[in-house]
C-alpha cells in the first residue's frame, strides 16, 4: 500500500502577505509533502474584489523561505502566460528552491478575470484544452533540454525555443489538474507527473478508470501517475466547534455559505470523520491529499491533519 502524501494549498485571496508566508512555514515545519497556492488574479470564492497575489511571484518568495518541501501552482492558468515563459518561471524558481518545483497547468476557467485583464479565454473550454495539449507538450520538451519548434497551425509561434540554464533537477514534474474525459485525461496520460481532480470516491474512481484507457491507448505506464485529491478540511475535536470554525473562515473570505453547498469537497468535522473520509479515497487509489486553506490559514486544522488523521490513515486497512 502508497504511503499517504499530504500537500496544504494556502488560498491567496482575502489574507495578507505575513500570514500567508508563516502558513507556508509552517506547513514545512509540520512536515507536509508539498505546498501550493492559487494562480488567479481576481479572487474566486466570494467578492473578486478582495485582495488576492500573484501566483509565481508567491511561489518564488515561498521557495525562498522554504528549505524542504516541494512547491508548484495548484494549478496554473494557461490561458495566462506563454508557455514558454511558464517553463522559465518554473525553472527559476526550481533554482531559487534547490530543485523542489513541481509545474502546476490547467485549462483555466474562471472567465470574469480574463475579461477585466483582457486576457484571451478563447472561444470555450475545448479550444482552451487543444491549448493546453499544445503547451504542455512544448513545456514536457524545454523542461528535458529540448528545443521547440511551433507547427504553423498551432496556438504558439515558438522559433527554435530553448531553456537556459536547465532545471536543478533531471526530471521536473508536472501536475496536470481537470477531469475532462475526452481531453483532459488524455493530456495527463500523455505528460502529467501528477494529477489532481476533484470529487467522491465514485466520481474520481470512474475518471481514473478512462484515465488508465487513455494511458493505455498512448503506451504509457498509469502507475507513473501519481494521484492527487483536492479537499477543504476543516478539523475540530466536535463537529459544532469544526462547523463554527468553518463559519467563521467564509465570512473572512467574504463568501456566503449557499456558495459552498453541495461542494463534495469540503470536509468538516472530528479527526475520526476526516480520516474515514480519507480511507474511502485510498480504497480507490487515491493517497495525496492537498488540503486547501482560506485565510486565515487555520493552524488548528494543519497540526491535527499531519499530527492526528494521517496516522489514522495509515494505521486503518485498505483492502489491495
Amino acid at each position: 500500500m502508497a504511503d499517504v502524501k499530504l500537500g496544504i494549498n494556502l488560498w491567496s485571496q482575502a489574507g495578507d502577505w505575513p500570514s500567508f508566508l508563516e502558513a507556508g512555514r509552517r506547513a514545512e515545519a509540520l512536515g507536509y509533502d508539498h505546498l501550493w497556492t492559487w494562480d488567479h488574479i481576481y479572487a474566486i470564492f466570494g467578492d473578486p474584489y478582495q485582495p488576492i497575489h500573484e501566483g509565481y511571484t508567491a511561489l518564488a518568495a515561498l521557495a525562498q523561505a522554504t528549505e524542504r518541501i516541494r512547491l508548484g501552482l495548484f494549478v496554473g492558468a494557461n490561458t495566462f502566460r506563454n508557455p514558454g515563459l511558464v517553463v522559465k518561471s518554473a525553472v527559476t524558481v526550481d533554482h531559487i528552491s534547490g530543485g523542489r518545483a513541481i509545474l502546476g497547468i490547467g485549462g483555466a476557467w474562471f472567465e470574469f478575470e480574463h475579461d477585466a485583464f483582457g486576457i484571451d479565454f478563447g472561444e470555450g473550454f475545448g479550444q482552451r484544452l487543444d491549448w493546453l495539449d499544445e503547451a504542455v507538450s512544448a513545456m514536457r520538451t524545454l523542461l528535458d533540454g529540448g528545443e521547440v519548434t511551433s507547427s504553423p497551425a498551432g496556438r504558439y509561434a515558438f522559433d527554435r525555443l530553448h531553456i537556459a540554464p536547465p532545471p536543478v533537477q533531471d526530471h521536473l514534474p508536472i501536475m496536470i489538474g481537470g477531469g475532462g474525459e475526452k481531453k483532459t485525461l488524455r493530456i495527463v496520460a500523455r505528460y502529467a507527473d501528477l494529477w489532481n481532480v476533484f470529487g467522491t470516491p465514485e466520481i474520481v474512481a470512474r475518471k481514473d478508470e478512462i484515465l488508465r484507457e487513455h494511458c493505455a491507448a498512448v503506451g504509457r505506464d498509469p502507475a507513473q501517475i501519481e494521484r492527487t485529491l483536492g479537499f477543504k478540511p476543516t478539523i475540530r475535536s466536535t463537529v459544532e466547534e469544526a462547523q463554527r470554525a468553518y463559519a467563521d473562515i467564509l465570512v473572512t473570505n467574504r463568501t456566503p455559505a449557499s456558495r459552498m453547498e453541495g461542494d463534495v469537497s469540503v470536509w468538516t468535522g472530528t479527526p475520526e470523520q476526516i480520516a474515514e473520509t480519507m480511507v474511502g479515497y485510498r480504497k480507490v487509489g487515491f493517497h495525496t491529499f492537498i488540503a486547501e486553506l482560506a485565510a486565515p490559514y487555520d493552524a488548528e486544522t494543519m497540526d491535527a491533519l499531519i499530527n492526528v488523521v494521517k496516522p489514522m490513515v495509515e494505521g486503518a486497512p485498505v483492502p489491495g
